[in-house]
């Protein structure tokens, strides 16, 4: 276990940082079973596909929010990425109690594995899915 995640009695607790460090987060919550999004916006977005895992947006504390900058990717979603070295971290659903971190940004080992596949009727043509793991086309 990376000592940069363990707390003070011994827990685990996610934390994760934009490339410059300039953003970090603490989540005071364990990591759900990540998911692989494979629709075009993450794709274009991420430069593949996109893995992330969905916490309660409670349990997110944030440092450094004001090097954050959020596009509005639809009228229910919003993506954060860092205004220095342009990561993108965040997918944010507007009318949720959820947010989600990308995997890729975790300091450290995750304590968890790709569960699902989601929106793997619209994946990039140059690549397959084999890992076997449950696939949701829409």
């Amino acid at each position: 276990m990376d000592e940069r995640n363990v707390t003070k009695k011994g827990g685990f607790m996610p934390k994760a940082s934009f490339n410059c460090g300039a953003v970090t987060v603490d989540v005071a919550a364990p990591i759900s079973a990540p998911n692989a999004c494979h629709c075009s916006r993450c794709r274009k977005q991420s430069g593949h596909y996109w893995a992330s895992a969905e916490f309660p947006k409670s349990a997110v504390t944030v440092t450094g929010a004001d090097n954050v900058t959020w596009y509005q990717a639809s009228e229910k979603v919003r993506r954060g990425f860092c205004k220095t070295c342009g990561c993108f971290m965040f997918f944010d659903p507007l009318f949720q109690d959820w947010t989600a971190i990308a995997m890729g940004a975790f300091d450290g080992p995750t304590q968890s594995q790709l569960a699902l596949h989601i929106f793997t009727d619209d994946k990039g043509d140059y690549y397959g899915i084999t890992d076997g793991l449950p696939q949701n086309g829409q």
